[in-house]
């Protein structure tokens, strides 16, 4: 078998209950305005934006929202607060393509990736999405399982 490639960039924290719940469209990469125990405290990799969200001010900035970055042990007075809100960091036309899909569409930016790139930036991956109902839940469950159940069967029988 060929070797696995290692990716370029550190994955610091990853929703992986967004795909469940939310029907997933276009992607953005996004950057984070952070102060500097922010980042020393990334690195240590205890970030979660599981219960996260995007969404894009009056202003026309975007800002993440309810995201967890613990204190840095070694911060003392100069700490950050956990859960305030961050900057994103997008061009004009993303700004514009991502408030335009949530007023009209009635679409969600749901946070999906939270990472370290390859010059040592911390980038975040943002998506638009739309909820997905209960039935649909229900239906990508029943495919996963009999995808599931069908390799078993295959390599069982040969």
């Amino acid at each position: 078998m060929a070797a696995k490639q290692e990716p370029n960039f550190k994955v610091v924290a990853d929703n992986r209950k967004a795909r469940y719940h939310y029907e997933i469209g276009e992607t953005f990469e996004a950057g984070l305005a952070l102060t500097g125990t922010e980042v020393k405290s990334l690195r240590t990799g205890k970030a979660t934006i599981a219960e996260s969200y995007a969404h894009v001010d009056r202003h026309g900035e975007a800002w993440l929202v309810n995201a967890n970055i613990p204190e840095y042990l070694a911060g003392n007075r100069f700490n950050h607060e956990p859960k305030r809100p961050r900057k994103l960091l997008l061009k004009t036309r993303e700004l514009a393509k991502l408030s335009q899909a949530v007023e009209r569409e009635g679409m969600t930016i749901v946070p999906l990736k939270l990472y370290f790139n390859e010059k040592g930036r911390a980038k975040l991956t943002i998506a638009l999405g739309k909820g997905k109902k209960i039935h649909d839940k229900r239906e990508v469950e029943k495919k996963r399982d009999w995808s599931r159940e069908k390799g078993r069967l295959m390599r069982d029988k040969g």
